[in-house]
């Protein structure tokens, strides 16, 4: 018998509702479709049960965002903040088997773009917050509901703005959940069958966007040139593309590690020479905590010239980097080394990485909520290659964790449904998440 009856009833629906709202984020505003139909629609779902909403438009038209809050018990003690994103990438309808905006319930999924990222748990946090306010149930401690706008773009128009100009919306806020964790990686255990483990984020690599410009001298094409800047940029970028950063552990890497050879058996020696290669064998979820053991930079765009027969004075390319914690200044370092000295560079978004220890009374609850539930869970910590709305919220001093409680199928490529084609969730799992989300909220 569930303890968020109404809750559990509905959240299918909600997240169905939510993916037919197209807020497809293009990174530009003038073909963003924009969030504020659908913010205006949730603040709508939380109103009727009684909540005070508050609407909020950041810095650009239709950009839209909507926070609420509900009292706890101890005024004295911090509020949670439990946070979303209301944003979607873009979808081709004509890649997918049902239309990415219908939010078709089929097969025991919820299917469209928003599934997975990040409408499932915006529905299960409407469908939790409906059923307390409903039950009356007061919760130990202030909770802080947002639903944000732009964090597909890097929330310059969503959380970002709202941590620089409307700090006063997380007053007393001193810990977060949010995405990217708290889903199911089943492993086979060294004694035989399998055993599921629950992927906290703890911590997050920097996500900064590099600009890299080299200058040469102008001329026709026709002639001999030994300063084309086509040449040496194409240079820079490619011994930039084919390096491999050096292994480096976290502390958060180590004890994902860890605690996974300690369930399969197997070693994950940091010292080994294939270490690539032991994390591959995790399967689908392996892509992305290989991606955690070193930083990264990828080359992704490239501009030069106007005409075929001009060599022009310049070309431009940007590279994604992604840097572990802690270690800006060392890839800084690598980077002029491989670049040389004829090409320049520039940072054109620069969000920190993130790291937090894997501790503490919430770590506790959310073990306990998952427990509840499924007492066969253990938690562990683990590092997102991506980033998520936490670089922002830490800045105003929060605590920020990865929490969006899914039991999954063992054979679904989770990993695959982030921005892929046929993005969808199972029925069960939304079912599961918001049963442990109450536990959780109740208990935190």
């Amino acid at each position: 018998m569930t303890d968020a009856p109404e809750a559990v009833s509905e959240v299918v629906g909600l997240v169905s509702e939510l993916i037919r709202f197209d807020t497809s984020n293009t990174g530009e505003l003038a073909t963003t479709k924009g969030e504020a139909d659908c913010a205006r629609w949730v603040a709508a779902q939380l109103e009727e049960v009684g909540y005070e909403t508050e609407y909020v438009e950041s810095g650009a038209p239709g950009r839209g965002n909507v926070v609420t809050r509900l009292r706890g018990a101890d005024p004295s003690r911090g509020a949670l903040l439990i946070h979303g994103h209301l944003d979607v990438v873009p979808a081709e309808a004509a890649d997918w088997s049902v239309h990415p905006f219908s939010g078709a319930v089929e097969g025991g999924y919820v299917w469209g773009r928003g599934a997975i990222d990040m409408k499932n748990m915006i529905g299960m946090m409407i469908a939790v917050a409906r059923q307390l306010k409903r039950s009356g149930v007061v919760p130990p401690r202030d909770l802080v509901f947002a639903f944000v706008a732009d964090e597909e773009a890097g929330g310059k128009y969503g959380c970002g703005w709202l941590v620089e100009n409307r700090p006063d919306l997380f007053e007393g806020v001193t810990e977060a959940i949010g995405e990217v964790g708290g889903f199911s990686l089943t492993v086979p255990h060294r004694d035989g069958g399998d055993k599921r483990l629950y992927l906290i984020e703890t911590a997050e690599k920097g996500m900064r966007w590099m600009r890299l410009t080299a200058r040469g001298r102008a001329g026709h094409g026709s002639f001999v040139h030994d300063d084309n800047a086509v040449t040496t940029l194409a240079g820079a970028v490619d011994r930039l593309g084919r390096h491999q950063f050096p292994i480096v552990l976290t502390d958060t890497v180590a004890q994902f590690l860890a605690a996974v050879g300690e369930e399969t058996g197997h070693s994950f020696d940091p010292d080994s020479p294939d270490l690539d290669g032991v994390v591959a064998k995790l399967g689908p979820i392996g892509r992305i905590v290989g991606a955690t053991l070193r930083d990264s930079a990828n080359p992704t765009m490239l501009n030069a010239g106007y005409k075929a027969n001009v060599i022009p004075g310049s070309a431009e390319a940007v590279v994604d980097c992604r840097i572990l914690p802690g270690h800006a200044a060392e890839f800084e370092a690598a980077v002029d080394e491989l670049i040389g000295p004829n090409v320049t560079r520039e940072w054109i978004t620069d969000l920190p990485a993130y790291e937090t220890s894997f501790d503490g009374d919430l770590v506790d609850a959310m073990n306990a909520s998952l427990l509840t539930v499924d007492p066969d869970a253990r938690i562990v910590p683990y590092m997102l290659s991506g980033g998520t709305d936490a670089k922002h919220f830490a800045r105003l001093g929060i605590r920020c964790f990865g929490f969006i409680p899914l039991r999954l199928p063992p054979e679904l490529d989770f990993a695959a449904l982030f921005h892929g084609v046929d993005e969808r969730v199972p029925v069960e799992s939304l079912t599961f998440g918001t049963e442990v989300l109450n536990h959780f909220l109740l208990h935190c």
